[in-house]
């Protein structure tokens, strides 16, 4: 006889279905777990063992023989604990071996036969009742697996020993409970920023439409104060969009208690940060930066103390909405559609040569600085802005402008036109759903084309005006782009000197070479 038991392996936001077998035969006394485990998978043997002897069952003196099939699909962490343990004591008759039927089965043991919370219950449960299986899981673990939802049965022991008397009947495990909903904080209102009025009109623009964003100015000038106050102009997450991000996070091991949450994710790395840390990747291919992101904002300061790899690491899901991290042996994907802002000094120095300060590092700071982000990944930004410093006049005078509270109305409505005509905000749009929605009248038309020549425009930059434009459109609650619309998009986007460097021009200058163009 071989007891089987139903478990997963988890590959990106997928899991895959592995079924665990276990045989006892005659011979020397030996533990022997096979099937493309890890270290995490082989050590398994000494935690079923101790756990086995703490609940008073005892270890088999047979030879143990454990697979996990199929055999080449690479299995990673300690949730086949559990599984493995239920299987051999179905083998030893401890088990009825049938109790296990219709489920899947997760969970690390400790040494005393307590059951430890894993990461990945969330799309574990999901994958099970998409399977028509119930799932046993840890008790920590219980109020995740829930949200899961469906006629799925869910038991959440936090002993072996508990489970074990449940499928004997001299104890009943009730059904675990969904975790609390945490509606989103109280972000700063943007009120509070004095001055930047310009910088204030494109952060309402690139929450309206979810567009990448660019600051840059010296110390001081606002910069981070205003990525504070993004999240309170953003709308709640949609159920959907909640389920995602939530199996991303469990994958990661950050939803606590079963907690989901409203507030769109907020991740701000340290520029230290490595390539594994912001895309993913690893021993384990765990989630990045990039991907706890997913339907939110990665804030990145001081952007070009990045590492060029690591920035460059972005440009694909940029692009695509997701990460592939590639090994020898298997490929792992997850979601990662995500809203680039970023803050930079225009110089090493902090002022940039249109502060009038001299620089003591040389006459080429500004340029050798800016030009450690590559030109690929400045084309990706949507909206790119220059922010003056803040004068002691704008300090000392009353806060101006709009609360955060009336511009996260606009944004709300916006984005609800954009989801109700496209199915998604104007910066996700695919190119059909662009050309059909954002096309410009005649007048706008011409000005973009002049524009795309004057400016010598990529052809993504030049969709990328086209987004902004619309999502200008739809904060104003007009049906169609107008000229006025693509030339608001087209003040947004920051020149490059003749030599191909990214520099930041002057507001004076933007405004002339507006003129230029006409």
């Amino acid at each position: 006889m071989v007891a089987q038991i139903a478990t997963f392996a988890f590959h990106g936001v997928e899991p895959q279905s592995v079924r665990v077998e276990a045989q006892l035969t005659s011979g020397q006394p030996a533990f022997a777990i096979v099937g493309l485990g890890d270290k995490a998978v082989s050590e398994a043997k000494e935690r079923v063992r101790a756990a086995l002897c703490a609940v008073g069952l005892g270890f088999p003196s047979k030879r143990v023989t454990v697979n996990l099939a199929p055999a080449d699909l690479p299995k990673e962490g300690s949730h086949f604990d559990l599984a493995i343990a239920l299987a051999v004591l179905i083998e030893m008759g401890a088990v009825a071996g049938d109790s296990l039927n219709g489920f899947a089965v997760m969970g690390e043991l400790g040494l005393n036969g307590d059951i430890a919370a894993v990461a990945g219950a969330l799309p574990a449960a999901v994958a099970a009742n998409e399977a028509g299986l119930g799932l046993v899981c840890p008790a920590a673990c219980g109020p995740e697996a829930a949200w899961a939802g469906g006629e799925a049965e869910i038991l959440a022991p936090r002993s072996l020993i508990q489970l074990v008397n449940h499928f004997k009947g001299t104890q009943v495990l009730s059904p675990p409970a969904p975790g609390a909903v945490i509606d989103a904080g109280t972000a700063p209102d943007l009120i509070d920023v004095k001055g930047q009025e310009t910088a204030k009109r494109a952060l309402e623009i690139a929450a309206a439409g979810g567009h990448n964003l660019l600051m840059v100015g010296p110390p001081g000038a606002g910069k981070s104060m205003l990525a504070a106050r993004l999240p309170g102009l953003l709308p709640p997450l949609t159920p959907a969009e909640m389920l995602e991000i939530s199996m991303v996070q469990s994958l990661a091991g950050l939803l606590e208690e079963g907690r989901l949450t409203r507030a769109r994710p907020f991740r701000a790395p340290h520029h230290s940060a490595s390539m594994a840390a912001m895309v993913g990747g690893g021993a384990r291919a765990r989630p990045g930066e990039a991907s706890l992101a997913h339907h939110g904002v990665l804030f990145l300061d001081e952007l070009p103390e990045f590492s060029t790899p690591v920035l460059d690491s972005l440009r694909q899901p940029l692009e695509t909405g997701d990460v592939l991290i590639a090994r020898a042996n298997f490929h792992v994907r997850y979601p990662a559609r995500l809203q680039l802002v970023a803050a930079m000094n225009p110089c090493k120095c902090g002022f940039g040569k249109a502060s009038g300060r001299a620089c003591g590092r040389g006459p080429h700071c500004e340029q050798i600085y800016q030009s450690r982000i590559s030109g690929p990944l400045l084309d990706r930004m949507d909206i790119s802005i220059d922010l003056p410093a803040v004068t002691a006049v704008d300090l000392a005078g009353p806060a101006t402008g709009e609360k955060s509270a009336v511009i996260a109305a606009r944004v709300a409505r916006a984005r609800d036109a954009q989801i109700s005509r496209g199915g998604a905000t104007n910066a996700a749009l695919d190119d059909a759903a662009l050309q059909k929605y954002a096309r410009p009248d005649d007048e706008g038309a011409a000005l973009l084309s002049r524009a795309a020549e004057a400016l010598a425009l990529s052809a993504r930059a030049y969709t990328r005006v086209l987004r902004v434009s619309r999502t200008l459109a739809d904060l104003e609650g007009a049906g169609s782009v107008k000229r006025r619309h693509i030339a608001e998009a087209i003040s947004f986007r920051r020149h490059e000197e003749q030599q191909g460097a990214p520099t930041a021009l002057p507001e004076t200058s933007q405004r002339r070479s507006m003129q230029a163009i006409g």
